[in-house]
C-alpha cells in the first residue's frame, strides 16, 4: 500500500456530481461503460443480463450479446460484458466480458465472436477493459485467475496477485502476457499518441503507465496514486485521463491492508460481506472523477461525498462537453455537464 500521507485529500467542496442528470433510471440495470461509435452514435453500454445495449436517441434496443443465454440471472452464464471499445476505423465493437473473455461484434451488432479465452495456457477468468491501437492490437485486463468478477469482494480482501495485462495480436491472433503479478487490475487507456497506456490497480488504488513505443518501450512506470478504488480510466481528446473511482480509500480500509491478519479474522466473524464492504468505504457509496494529466497530476476532482445523487461509478467517458457516468452497481446513467 502507499503510506497513508502520500493518498491525495483534495476534495470537491461543492459536490458536483450532485448537479449531474439522472437519464434513463430503472430502463438498464448496471451500464458499466459507456461508448459511441464511430459515427458519434449512442451510448452503447452492457448490462447485468449479458445484453449490450444502444440509444438509439429514443429508446434501448439489443445490439449485441456475448452468448446465446442472455436474460439470465446468473452472470456467470450469460456472460457479464464490462469494457466496450469500438475500432474507429472498422467500426467494429470489442467487448471484455467478465466470464467469456475478449471478445469482437461488427457494426450491425448480433452475437459476439470469441478472439481470446486464454494466454499461456492460463485461462481468462475476470476480463475486466480494454483499448485499441491504431493497428488493431488491442490491450485488456484480467483481474485475476482464481476469482470471477461474481466474487470480486474476496478478491479485493484477499489482496490476491494474480492480475495481468495482456495484449491480442489481430494479425497473429495471439494473446501475450505483458504484466503479471498484480492486486486486481482494472481500467485501461491508451494515451492520444498511443505511445503508452495507463491502467488502474484497482486494490492498492494506483495508475500505471507503460510505455509502448520509444527508448522506454516495454517498461513501467508509477503514474499516480489515487484518493479511492478504481474502475475504468478513459482518455478525452485533449489527452487527458478521467479515472472513474467508487469511493474514496478509508483508514480502516488502509490499516486492514497493513495487518493481513486482523483483516483475516475479522472476515471470519458472522458479518454480511456487504457489511464488510460498506465498512471498508466509510458507511456508504460516494462516487468520483478524477482528472488527471498526461504526466499524472491532478487536474479536477468531482464528487457526490454524501452520495445523494451518484452513489457509483464505473466509467467516465467525456462527450461534447459532457460526461457519461456509467456504473455496474446503479440502474442508471449520470450525465454531468462540464460547463
Amino acid at each position: 500500500m502507499p503510506p497513508w500521507s502520500l493518498i491525495p485529500t483534495v476534495k470537491d467542496d461543492k459536490n458536483l456530481l450532485q448537479n449531474s442528470e439522472i437519464k434513463f433510471l430503472n430502463q438498464i440495470q448496471g451500464p458499466e461503460s459507456m461508448a459511441f461509435d464511430p459515427l458519434g452514435r449512442g451510448p452503447y453500454t452492457g448490462v447485468a443480463d449479458g445484453r449490450i445495449l444502444f440509444w438509439d436517441g429514443l429508446k434501448w434496443t439489443d445490439f449485441a450479446f456475448t452468448s446465446n443465454n442472455s436474460y439470465l440471472k446468473n452472470e456467470h452464464i450469460c456472460g457479464r460484458p464490462l469494457g466496450l471499445r469500438f475500432d474507429k476505423k472498422t467500426g467494429d465493437l470489442y467487448i471484455a466480458d467478465a466470464y467469456f473473455g475478449l471478445m469482437k461484434v461488427g457494426p450491425e451488432g448480433g452475437v459476439a465472436t470469441s478472439l481470446a479465452t486464454e494466454a499461456e495456457g492460463v485461462p481468462l477468468r475476470f476480463t475486466n477493459d480494454l483499448d485499441i491501437d491504431d493497428e488493431g492490437n488491442v490491450y485488456f485486463t484480467d483481474s485475476s485467475t482464481n476469482y470471477q468478477r461474481r466474487n470480486f469482494m474476496q478478491l479485493v480482501f484477499s489482496a490476491e496477485d494474480t492480475g495481468r495485462v495482456l495484449k491480442y495480436d489481430p494479425t497473429t491472433k495471439q494473446t501475450t502476457v505483458l504484466l503479471r503479478n498484480l492486486q486486481f487490475p482494472n481500467g485501461l487507456s491508451l494515451s492520444k499518441d498511443k505511445s503508452f497506456f495507463v491502467f488502474c490497480e484497482g486494490s492498492v488504488g494506483r495508475l500505471h503507465k507503460y510505455w509502448l513505443i520509444g527508448e522506454k518501450a516495454g517498461n513501467l512506470e508509477a503514474f499516480a496514486i489515487l484518493p479511492g478504488y478504481p474502475d475504468n480510466v478513459r482518455t478525452n481528446e485533449k489527452g487527458e485521463f478521467w479515472v472513474a473511482i467508487h469511493c474514496r480509500r478509508s483508514l480502516y480500509s488502509h490499516l486492514m491492508a497493513l495487518y493481513p491478519k486482523i483483516r483475516h479474522f475479522l472476515l471470519k466473524l458472522p458479518i454480511s460481506a456487504k457489511t464488510h464492504y460498506l465498512i471498508h468505504v466509510g458507511g456508504r457509496l460516494h462516487a468520483m472523477a478524477v482528472k488527471y494529466s498526461p504526466e499524472g497530476k491532478i487536474l479536477q476532482v468531482l464528487e457526490d461525498s454524501k452520495g445523494k445523487v451518484v452513489k457509483a461509478i464505473s466509467e467516465v467517458e467525456e462527450k461534447d462537453g459532457k460526461l457519461w457516468m456509467g456504473s455496474v452497481l446503479m440502474p442508471f446513467v449520470a450525465v454531468y455537464d462540464l460547463s
